[in-house]
């Protein structure tokens, strides 16, 4: 009698909507986890250093995509050259010329890493650089800017405009196993809030930066749109990100800034459809450990019913939006702090949830060297136990 052959255990297919560094530490555990990851990130990210990239080629902010696949790396155990000059930035503080002799520095091949790497690669990583350098003429600010980024901006250049593939060729370059994609190849996506007060904040990087009075006043709606205009077109829906929702086993919303990079996510035209359809997965919400200036003197419990509120005028399916919610337990009767921010209490959120056939899982998530931050560890247990 034979032993039957063992048989690999299915690794799981998990699809996180997050934001950027808040979900790093939960990202590289279960990186190095047995699951398999695919990253959805903002397309309407609106500042940081890759903003005069998008504003010089009318492209969706590669930032964030390039920030993601390199934590990817990161977990991956990927520390290799080609990895440590797609993480590479350029200085900041010198001035434009300094800055372009930098750039031509790795443009032109003379980087010691870039000698380092085989032939074929090292030709890629130079075509794409060049081409970039070609459309962005003389008066382009590359300070502070990232290596990786212009890499990227090269590849979405070479192939078509195309930034799904891009992203296919930076990942082979890097040999990353995980998928990030953006939530949508639409170029012109921008995000706007509206404030109890009746203000209109117009732009990701100011609604996720409020003022002392913005945050006092508090969000009350925001909109997605896509076009030159704030009353451009809806929204719609990357097609990778549809499909990598049809496969997965769980469905993870947060940690991150909660009204710029998670719930605008359910105004993308399809996402929820999707999510709805697949009725297998485990939909889970990991709330955030802080208060921030877009969630000031609310709880987790009226952050999930906006989050209820927002799923139910897209979908016409009855599906359970969520099954999951993880909180992280509070230690203290007392407003307490970490820098400028408290942290966010639960509320009434056991009741909420209880109403809306949610399991609450209530555990000690903060990272125990790092205040404010997840335990990436604990969280990763927990989401691979629940799939």
């Amino acid at each position: 009698m034979t032993n039957p052959v063992s048989r690999p255990a299915k690794r799981p297919r998990i699809v996180f909507f997050s934001g950027g560094t808040a979900c790093r530490n939960i990202n590289l555990s279960l990186c190095r986890g047995q699951a398999d990851l695919t990253r959805i990130v903002p397309s309407w990210d609106s500042g940081g250093s890759s903003k005069v990239i998008r504003d010089k080629f009318g492209i969706l902010s590669v930032g964030d995509i390039r920030q993601a696949l390199m934590t990817m790396a990161h977990g991956e155990g990927r520390a290799g050259d080609i990895v440590k000059i797609c993480n590479a930035r350029l200085s900041s503080t010198l001035g434009k010329a300094d800055a372009r002799a930098e750039f031509d520095y790795y443009a032109e091949g003379r980087h010691p890493l870039l000698h380092r790497l085989e032939p074929g690669l090292r030709g890629t990583i130079l075509s794409y650089l060049s081409l970039f350098r070609s459309h962005i003429g003389d008066d382009f600010d590359l300070r502070n800017g990232s290596i990786g980024n212009f890499i990227l901006t090269g590849a979405y250049l070479a192939h078509g405009n195309d930034i799904n593939t891009a992203i296919f060729v930076f990942r082979k370059l890097c040999s990353i196993q995980g998928n990030v994609w953006p939530a949508s190849t639409d170029n012109q996506v921008l995000l706007s809030a509206r404030l109890s007060d009746g203000r209109e904040i117009v732009g990701q990087h100011l609604v996720t930066s409020l003022d002392d009075d913005g945050a006092a006043a508090g969000i009350a709606g925001i909109r997605l749109s896509a076009g030159d205009s704030e009353a451009g077109r809806p929204v719609a829906a990357n097609d990778a990100v549809i499909e990598a929702i049809a496969d997965a086993d769980a469905i993870i919303f947060g940690p991150g800034s909660f009204y710029s990079s998670i719930l605008p996510h359910l105004l993308v035209e399809g996402i929820t459809e999707a999510i709805s359809n697949n009725r297998n997965a485990a939909r889970i919400l990991i709330g955030n450990i802080l208060e921030c200036s877009e969630t000031r003197s609310t709880d987790l419990a009226k952050l999930v019913g906006t989050f209820l509120d927002h799923w139910k005028p897209r979908s016409a399916r009855q599906a359970v939006i969520l099954t999951h919610v993880l909180s992280n337990r509070e230690l203290f009767p007392f407003d307490k702090t970490v820098g400028a921010f408290r942290y966010l209490r639960n509320g009434d959120l056991e009741q909420i949830c209880q109403n809306a056939g949610i399991s609450v899982i209530s555990g000690e998530f903060e990272d125990a060297w790092h205040r404010g931050q997840h335990d990436g560890d604990a969280i990763a247990e927990i989401l691979l136990g629940l799939v």
